[in-house]
């Protein structure tokens, strides 16, 4: 019998070979993934090695310094600390910002809100802002637990301070953190960054702001920073020196405090702006802190609407000031006669209204100088049939009025001159005549900013040109167009604002100077038609919603120094009395030597 041994198994002796290749096939596989991340893409990978050691991060750049004409500073830059977390580095977000929120005293919904926005924009390795203000006692109280809290920074920035506080609003505007508007509109900014919000820091914005510098710093596994070297110096933003004169501006600022109203003055000849003035005003160093919702309400709701810039921004009825217009058109366009005379005695007849003059006795016989001088309606009212809207309304646009004068200010507003199309596009309905009686007296749907009525009399000083308005000490000055006023007409209308401050009877008397040439025009202009009951009644015991915007336009020369005041008071009552003294103190200011009055 004989004996077979047991042939192997087929499966058997193909188990080590199916183990063997798949231990090749793994080798390959490391050795192809090493090969990869190793050489193909080392030098990535040693990159991104790098930057995990080594971070770069801006250096803040200041704004660029403001200055008045001589010099005195008006918008700094401070030392101040903004809270940032760096995402890479923190152990566990929400308790950090818990952590922040305890800190700080800022609500914790409120810190998650502000990171939740900037962690989009933000590096993760980078110090995102989620506190841009602290103040110093909260940085030191901060940095006592910052080794027990990686993540957390305190970055040193710039921060903006104005020492006037509230004298210049109007003027400098403010700046503030910028927004998710200003961030996807400019994408030089970064999450914390500030920007100019109103005034002059807004317009000027790309002047001011300096270019960030870069630096490289070296941290450990727990972002302590153990080198730092700088790469590109930070640049400040350029300087400005403005034409404000800030004693001047102070000067009729303590004047109009506890008004409402704005005061303009400029030179002539250059168009620059000596003061620009408009009350109430407000702390703009709240803003650049943080203003918190309390304030914003307050300054909202206000009923006297300080956030207003009066000057260029709030518009009114020029009142009797416009009859500086309707002189310069009767005489170009109307053939106005100096000699004739129109009698006054209260009133004028249109149909069957009667259109009322100021003065309820009448003023006599009336010819072109006494109407400036003493302010008579009747007279324009008679003018200004002759002439008609239509010749009117041009030689106004021609004038400046109803168009923006080109400030560098935001906001400004263009005013209103009517005219027959315009109120047919708004109103639907047919110019009236006695509209044209109105608007001839600067009443009606007449509109003009304190700005605007500067510039035309600025015009009638220098030649007739009408220059752009400038708020900056070295600019040139630029003319916009021409007065439509010959050179006959802008002497006549000259020489009767001297007589309206000279003569007797003369309704800007209040702005006489000894030894400087002043010349006025006056202006009341109506808010609604008052009641029988307050028509009689002193300023005083009217209502202050009733009583009418107070004007003052003027202008006061002397040994080649030249300048144009013009100042306006909401519902202060009368131009001369109400209006006047503010004209009075910034012409005592400008010509010190020369206040003493002879009366």
């Amino acid at each position: 019998m004989s004996h077979f041994e047991p042939e192997p198994s087929r499966k058997s002796s193909l188990g080590p070979f199916l183990l063997q290749s798949l231990i090749v096939a793994l080798f390959c596989l490391f050795g192809l993934r090493l090969w990869y991340l190793q050489i193909y893409k080392g030098d990535y990978f040693a990159q991104k090695s790098l930057q995990n050691r080594t971070r770069r991060h801006s250096v803040y750049a200041p704004r660029g310094l403001v200055r008045d004409m001589h010099g005195t500073l008006l918008a700094i830059n401070e030392p101040a600390y903004a809270l940032a977390v760096v995402r890479e580095d923190c152990r566990d977000i929400q308790k950090t910002l818990a952590a922040i929120s305890s800190w700080t005293s800022v609500p914790f919904e409120k810190v998650q809100e502000t990171f939740r926005r900037g962690r989009s924009r933000v590096k993760r390795f980078a110090p995102q802002i989620v506190i841009p203000d602290l103040s110093f006692d909260t940085v030191a109280r901060i940095e006592a637990h910052a080794l027990y809290w990686p993540g957390v920074q305190i970055v040193a920035k710039p921060r903006r301070f104005y020492p006037e506080q509230g004298l210049l609003s109007h003027v400098l505007g403010y700046v503030a953190q910028a927004n998710e508007k200003d961030l996807n509109e400019d994408d030089t900014l970064a999450l914390g960054d500030s920007v100019g919000k109103q005034g002059l820091e807004k317009t000027l914005e790309k002047t001011l702001r300096g270019r960030k510098g870069l630096r490289e710093v070296e941290v450990d596994a727990s972002g302590r920073v153990l080198h730092e070297k700088i790469l590109r110096i930070p640049e400040a933003g350029n300087d400005l020196r403005l034409s404000i004169d800030l004693e001047l501006q102070k000067t009729i600022s303590d004047v109009l405090r506890g008004e409402a109203g704005a005061v303009v003055v400029l030179e002539p000849s250059t168009g620059k702006l000596r003061a620009l003035v408009s009350e109430p005003t407000y702390n703009e160093n709240s803003f650049v802190r943080g203003i918190s919702v309390p304030e914003w309400q307050g300054l909202l709701k206000d009923p006297m609407h300080p956030l207003q810039n009066r000057a260029i921004q709030s518009v009114y009825p020029p009142g009797s000031v416009f009859k500086l217009v309707m002189a310069g058109c009767g005489l170009d366009k109307g053939n106005l006669d100096l000699a004739k005379t129109t009698y006054c005695n209260g009133g004028y007849r249109l149909g069957r209204r009667v259109f009322r003059c100021w003065k309820r006795v009448g003023h006599g016989k009336v010819d072109l100088k006494k109407s400036l001088r003493e302010s008579c309606d009747v007279y324009y009212y008679q003018l200004g049939e002759k002439l008609g809207v239509d010749t009117i309304s041009a030689y106004a646009k021609g004038c400046g009025f109803g168009s923006r004068t080109g400030i560098d200010l935001p906001h400004e507003k263009s005013g209103l001159i009517p005219s027959r199309e315009w109120k047919d596009r708004i109103y639907g309905r047919r110019w009236q005549g006695g509209e044209t009686l109105n608007m001839s007296i600067g009443q009606g749907y007449t509109l003009v900013t304190p700005r605007q009525v500067a510039r035309f009399l600025g015009g009638l000083l220098n030649g007739g040109g009408l220059l752009k308005p400038s708020l900056l000490d070295d600019e040139s000055p630029t003319i916009q167009s021409e007065l439509p006023f010959s050179d006959r007409a802008r002497e006549i209308v000259i020489r009767n604002m001297v007589a309206t401050v000279e003569e007797a009877h003369g309704t800007a008397r209040i702005l006489r100077t000894k030894g400087v040439e002043v010349g006025g025009k006056t202006g009341t202009a109506q808010v609604v038609k008052l009641m029988d009951k307050y028509e009689r009644k002193d300023t005083g015991e009217i209502p202050y919603k009733y009583r009418d915007h107070a004007w003052m336009a003027a202008f006061a020369r002397k040994g080649g120094m030249s300048y144009v005041i013009v100042a306006m008071v909401e519902h202060g009552g009368h131009g001369g009395s109400d209006a006047g003294p503010l004209v009075k103190a910034a012409i005592d200011h400008l010509f010190p030597a020369d206040a003493a009055d002879p009366q």
